[in-house]
C-alpha cells in the first residue's frame, strides 16, 4: 500500500489520468517543466545576449546565474505551494522574485559583472514559463480518487480539490482513477482487502482517508487518541531554536519601521477616546506557562472586563480601534513579548486563561497546541481568520495541529505571505 507515514503537506501522488494527452502529460512532470524552464529563461536569453547588448564575459556569468535562480526559484515555488489552499499562481512572482534578487545580491558582494537586460529577459520567461506549466499541471493532474464505504467516506466526499467516485463492487476498478482512498481503521472485509491488495500490486496509489482529509483540507484532527498520533506532531528542536533567532532578527529589522507607527497609534488613542493607550492580559503560552500580553486598546476604556467573545459589529470597539484591528496595528506592542521570548511572529494564537480553559474542557487534547510559541500570526487565522465558538475553534485547534505537524521554515514563509495579504484586506478582522 502507498501511504506515506512522515509529515508532508503534499500527500497525493501527481499520476497520470487515463485519456490525458501525451502532450499534457509530458509537461505536468517537474523535471520536464524544470528542463523547459532552463531552456526558455536561461539558455534562450543567452542565445540573444548579443542583441541583448551583453558583454562577453558578463554574459557567462549571468549564464551560470539565471540557472541557479531558476533551480532556486522552482525549489521555492515547490515547497510553497505544498500547502492545502494555496493559489498556485499567485506564488510564482513572489518565489522568482526571491530567487533572482538574492542572485543579484550574490553579484553585487562578489562584484561580479553579468547583464541586466539578460537577467531581466530570463525572470520574465521564467515567470512567464511557469504560469504555463502550472496551468498545463493543473488540467492534467487533478486526482480522480475511488472512495471505499465505511468511516468518513461521504463526508470526505463533500472536500473540493479533487473528483470523487463512491466504489460499487470490489471486483472492478473504474477508469481514469488516479488513487484508491478507505478508512483503513475501519473493518472493509475480506472482499474490499483483496481489492485493496490487487489495487497495490497493479502499483495504484492507495491513502488513509485521514491522510488524504489533511492534505486537501490543511487540518490534523485529533479528536481520538490512535497510536503514535501525538508523537507524529511533535516539532523539530533544531527548527525552534533557529526559528527564536529569527523572531529576534526580524525585531531588529521591524522596529524603525513599527517605533513611529506605534507612537502615532498610542498619541490618536489618546486624542480620540481618552484612556489607557495598551491592554494587557493573561493568556497561555509556550509550555501552557501563562504570561502578560500586551495589545493596543481597541475597546472603551469602560468595556467589561472578562474573556467575553468579540462578535461582528462588536458596540464596545472604538473608531479608531476598528481600524487598528482591521489592518493588525494593534497587535504591534506585542513585539515586546517576541523579546521577552513569549511569543514568536509565527504560531497559534494565543487564548486568554478563561477562554482556554473552557476549550480544553470541550475540546479533546487542546492543551497540545502549546508545545510551539504563539504567535502574532499564524496558520489558523490566515485560513480562517478570528473566531471564537466552540465549533469555529475546534476548527482552529486542527489547523493548528496541522502547523505544528509541518512545522518548518516553509509554512512560516507561507504564512508570512499570506499575512502581507490579510493586512491588506483585512480578511477576518473584529
Amino acid at each position: 500500500m502507498v501511504i506515506d507515514p512522515t509529515p508532508h503537506p503534499t500527500l497525493l501522488l501527481p499520476v497520470q489520468r487515463q485519456g490525458t494527452p501525451w502532450s499534457l502529460e509530458f509537461l505536468a512532470r517537474n523535471r520536464y517543466q524544470l528542463i523547459g524552464a532552463v531552456v526558455t529563461a536561461v539558455l534562450l536569453p543567452a542565445l540573444l545576449r548579443g542583441e541583448l547588448g551583453a558583454k562577453v564575459g558578463s554574459a557567462e556569468t549571468t549564464l551560470v546565474g539565471t540557472f541557479l535562480a531558476v533551480l532556486l526559484g522552482a525549489y521555492v515555488l515547490r515547497r510553497l505551494t505544498a500547502f492545502p489552499g494555496v493559489q498556485r499562481y499567485s506564488y510564482v512572482l513572489p518565489g522568482f522574485l526571491a530567487a533572482y534578487g538574492a542572485m543579484i545580491v550574490v553579484f553585487f558582494f562578489l562584484r561580479l559583472d553579468y547583464s541586466r537586460l539578460q537577467l531581466a529577459a530570463s525572470f520574465l520567461a521564467a515567470v512567464g514559463w511557469f504560469h504555463f506549466a502550472l496551468h498545463v499541471e493543473q488540467s492534467a493532474r487533478r486526482p480522480r480518487l475511488l472512495v471505499l464505504r465505511g468511516g468518513d467516506a461521504e463526508g470526505l466526499m463533500q472536500i473540493e480539490g479533487a473528483d470523487w467516485l463512491m466504489a460499487g463492487r470490489p471486483d472492478e476498478v473504474p477508469d481514469g482513477i488516479t488513487g484508491v482512498v478507505a478508512d483503513l481503521r475501519c473493518d472493509l472485509g475480506p472482499g474490499w482487502e483483496r481489492f485493496l491488495a490487487r489495487c497495490a500490486l497493479q502499483g495504484m496509489p492507495i491513502y488513509h482517508s485521514k491522510q488524504v482529509r489533511e492534505s486537501l483540507t490543511g487540518h490534523v484532527a485529533i479528536e481520538h487518541l490512535s497510536e503514535n498520533t501525538l508523537g507524529s506532531l511533535v516539532p523539530s528542536s533544531i527548527y525552534m531554536r533557529f526559528k527564536r533567532l529569527v523572531d529576534l532578527a526580524g525585531v531588529l529589522v521591524a522596529a524603525p519601521f513599527a517605533l513611529p507607527v506605534a507612537l502615532i497609534t498610542a498619541i490618536l488613542i489618546k486624542a480620540i477616546d481618552g484612556g489607557p493607550v495598551l491592554f494587557r492580559q493573561t493568556r497561555v503560552g509556550f509550555r501552557g506557562e501563562p504570561f502578560a500580553i500586551y495589545k493596543f486598546r481597541t475597546m472603551r476604556a469602560n468595556a467589561a472586563a472578562g474573556w467575553d467573545f468579540t462578535e461582528e459589529e462588536d458596540p464596545r470597539i472604538t473608531r479608531i480601534g476598528r481600524v487598528l484591528r482591521r489592518y493588525r496595528i494593534d497587535e504591534l506592542p506585542q513585539i515586546i513579548n517576541i523579546l521577552k521570548g513569549e511569543m514568536s511572529w509565527i504560531g497559534p494564537r494565543p487564548e486568554c486563561l478563561a477562554l482556554a480553559d473552557w476549550y480544553e474542557s470541550q475540546i479533546p487534547f487542546y492543551s497540545y497546541r502549546h508545545i510551539v510559541r504563539p504567535g502574532i500570526t499564524g496558520w489558523a487565522q490566515v485560513n480562517q481568520g478570528n473566531v471564537a465558538m466552540i465549533q469555529a475553534a475546534t476548527a482552529k485547534l486542527h489547523y493548528d495541529f496541522y502547523y505544528i505537524k509541518h512545522f518548518s521554515p516553509w509554512i512560516d514563509v507561507l504564512i508570512a505571505a499570506r499575512t502581507v495579504r490579510i493586512v491588506l484586506t483585512g480578511f477576518g478582522a473584529r
